[in-house]
């Protein structure tokens, strides 16, 4: 006979109570406070103790842009045809089915118009979560379109960088869409139809080396990593340790490679106010324009 005798319910007779709170919370990487993930999202993914920008999605950048979250997506229907055969851990065909599966976009970047505060304008977002954002012929060719229907229409645009780079499974196929959309913009230009670069958290690599510094106003979310190469990198080649806060937005706008840091809550209203002094008389169409029969396809 035990020593000893059970006088309540056995344990596996107690019901217990399942809470999940996984999700639920994020801690901030700035004041490293705990967020209740509800709080952060009706703040637009702005931390409400110490303002730090967690990074967004191109659907909900498109969504606080426009009217009433309002938009037409266009060249939506692009896809990569994976020219190189690109194997390194995985084949390149692999990724993109993960990364397609994972975000819903067949790239990395969504192409839309609409209205922001009534005018209509072209604005390109894109997507980190989609092998980090990295240019691709795709990006490329959806950015040559929207910048060719800007200039077409008149319609000012808008581009925001979030990115890694140029894709290194695309090789030179990657890197030709850097001189690609300069030559788009450079038309625009001379059009004289507005664009402004915005520069998110991260904007690195080919993608900072030609179109993401290249608007009439090239401005920036607080607190965003903006260069060509990596801090470690740089230090480690030229030996030497790096300012604090190097290659961030208030870094960069100190030392004038940057016409402003604007905070996300008040981007719609910047932009409004910018197109209004570049373009007085807005245009009133908002129809999209269809890409020239001599698609820009052909030019990679």
């Amino acid at each position: 006979m035990s020593w000893f005798r059970r006088e309540e319910k056995p344990l596996s007779s107690v019901a217990h109570k399942h809470v999940r709170t996984e999700g639920l919370w994020h801690k901030c990487e700035g004041c490293r406070n705990i967020i209740w993930k509800k709080d952060l999202d009706e703040n637009q993914q702005v931390c409400p103790k110490c303002d730090r920008h967690f990074r967004l999605d191109a659907r909900s950048r498109l969504r606080l842009l426009f009217d009433d979250g309002a938009y037409q997506e266009r060249d939506a229907e692009l896809v990569s045809t994976d020219p190189l055969q690109f194997v390194d851990h995985k084949p390149y065909r692999e990724r993109l089915a993960q990364a397609q599966e994972s975000t819903g976009l067949k790239d990395a970047l969504i192409s839309a118009h609409g209205r922001l505060e009534g005018r209509p304008v072209i604005v390109c977002a894109m997507e980190y979560g989609f092998i980090g954002g990295s240019m691709g012929a795709v990006v490329g060719e959806k950015i040559t379109r929207a910048v060719e229907a800007a200039c077409a229409t008149r319609q000012p645009l808008v581009i925001i960088s979030a990115s890694g780079g140029a894709r290194m499974m695309e090789g030179a196929v990657s890197l030709m869409q850097m001189s690609k959309i300069a030559a788009a913009l450079a038309r625009l230009d001379d059009a004289g139809v507005p664009f402004i670069s915005v520069l998110t958290d991260p904007t690195t690599g080919g993608v900072t080396a030609s179109f993401a510094m290249l608007g009439d106003l090239n401005i920036a979310e607080p607190g965003a990593l903006i260069g060509f190469a990596g801090p470690r990198v740089i230090e480690q080649t030229i030996r030497q340790k790096l300012p604090a806060n190097f290659q961030r937005s208030e870094f960069l706008l100190e030392h004038g490679m940057l016409d402003a840091i604007v905070p996300r809550k008040e981007m719609r209203a910047y932009l409004h106010r910018a197109f209004t002094f570049m373009q007085p008389q807005p245009v009133t169409a908002v129809a999209g324009v269809a890409a020239p029969a001599a698609s820009s396809a052909a030019r990679l």
